[in-house]
């Protein structure tokens, strides 16, 4: 029986409660399918800095490193938003990312269709919108050097450096058309090349590679457009290519098609070794602890991570067809609301996911 390490890292806010519920599915759909998993619980983020005093304990990254994958619930607190930058729970995040060298992050953003009215945007211009954002994470301006605050009083200034070097631009935009090859076959760059050298430097090495791709449609556009035109005809995209900085905000405005940023899920890759993969949803302090989150996104993670990360297709599979069904059926978290549904707590939407697992 194949087995699989996994280190689970429940994080912070609504984190413990959607990791519950997703352990509990990967442990039905993998006994259903004949493989076998081990689970590691980790700390990281608020919860690690309220243990360790670190949001990234050594012990946390050697035990991702030694593991198959990482399943990332969320961090963060407006507790710790007074701490030094070093010691806030977003840079262990960053550590995490960096430390297993996780440089292409994977976001799909897909419309479901009992949802398509949960969106803000008309149904006609959401209706089949189905696309992939792949998104640089290792460098740009959140890794850039140098970095920093000097002076003080009136004259204290402050920057970071915006740096990709050709090798980091091409290794991710391969992953992109990697990806498009099993799509519509086509990628929309998206850069700020008419004042930022580094964006110029990498629409150039994207139209190189291009060149080794006939049969990818490129295109390119400025972020302040892309930005207009996915909110304006999002069914126009299939692979959004882009930065750190910017896919960091694209695919954040994109959560928004779907009527819910807890419908989405995310993976992050290396050349090899583990990936790491998570919802696009921050930790909702708000509603810890109460038994409201929507596991969904994180659900669909987990399913993400049996897909790329085990190959174990049927598995991912079950798992969305659960959420596809019950959401068909008109079970809604509070956040997906409308009219005509039936609202469950997190718990319950656990468990009515589990009735509709695949049994055999």
């Amino acid at each position: 029986m194949k087995q699989y390490k996994i280190v689970l890292l429940p994080g912070d806010g609504i984190g413990p409660e959607i990791t519950k519920v997703t352990k509990n599915l990967l442990l039905t759909v993998s006994n259903t399918y004949d493989f076998d998993l081990i689970f590691e619980e980790k700390l990281i983020g608020g919860s690690a800095i309220d243990t360790f005093g670190n949001p990234l304990p050594e012990e946390t990254l050697n035990a991702c490193k030694n593991s198959d994958a990482a399943l990332m619930a969320a961090i963060g607190s407006p507790k710790y938003d007074n701490l030094t930058r070093d010691k806030r729970p977003e840079t262990g995040l960053l550590e995490l990312r960096a430390g297993l060298e996780l440089f292409a992050n994977i976001r799909p953003v897909k419309v479901w269709p009992s949802l398509i009215d949960a969106s803000t945007l008309k149904r006609e211009v959401i209706s089949g919108v189905d696309l992939i954002v792949v998104r640089e994470l290792t460098g740009g301006i959140y890794f850039g050097n140098p970095k920093g605050r000097i002076g003080q009083g009136n004259e204290e200034r402050a920057f970071n450096t915006m740096t990709y070097s050709a090798k980091e631009i091409d290794r991710i935009a391969q992953i992109a058309f990697e990806i498009s090859k099993n799509r519509r076959g086509k990628i929309c760059s998206v850069d700020k090349a008419n004042v930022l050298d580094v964006s110029q430097l990498w629409r150039d090495r994207v139209e190189k590679l291009a060149e080794d791709h006939r049969n990818i449609e490129i295109s390119h556009l400025y972020i302040d457009n892309a930005a207009m035109q996915l909110v304006r005809d999002p069914k126009q995209f299939d692979v959004i290519l882009t930065g750190n900085l910017f896919g960091d905000i694209l695919s954040d405005e994109a959560a928004m098609l779907t009527g819910s940023i807890g419908m989405l899920p995310s993976a992050s890759l290396s050349s090899n070794g583990p990936g790491l993969f998570e919802p696009v949803h921050g930790s909702a302090p708000d509603i810890a602890g109460l038994n409201k989150a929507n596991p969904i996104a994180m659900v669909l993670s987990a399913a993400m991570m049996l897909d790329i990360g085990f190959q174990e297709q049927k598995a991912a599979k079950a798992l969305e067809e659960a959420v596809n069904n019950v959401l068909k059926d008109g079970f809604r978290t509070k956040d997906l609301m409308n009219e005509g549904c039936i609202e469950l707590s997190c718990s319950e939407m656990g468990e009515k996911l589990h009735n509709y697992l695949p049994k055999f």
